[in-house]
């Protein structure tokens, strides 16, 4: 397939995915916008994420 046919269906496709992506969420939520309890599980989650990255600093051990 030619590039340039490619990247244009690339970006019709991610169109079409994103229109999609919109009506599934006004669908789902269709006034408050988010709850107290998903804000809770993103932010519990993101901790978790920042404590997984650094692992805690060990002090030397001598024997």
């Amino acid at each position: 397939m030619h590039p340039d046919t490619h990247l244009r269906l690339h970006h019709q496709r991610a169109a079409e995915l994103r229109a999609q992506a919109a009506e599934y969420d006004r669908v789902r939520r269709p006034g408050s916008g988010r709850t107290l309890r998903t804000r809770l599980g993103w932010i519990m989650v993101e901790v978790g994420l920042r404590l997984a990255q650094h692992p805690p600093a060990r002090s030397a051990r001598i024997a």
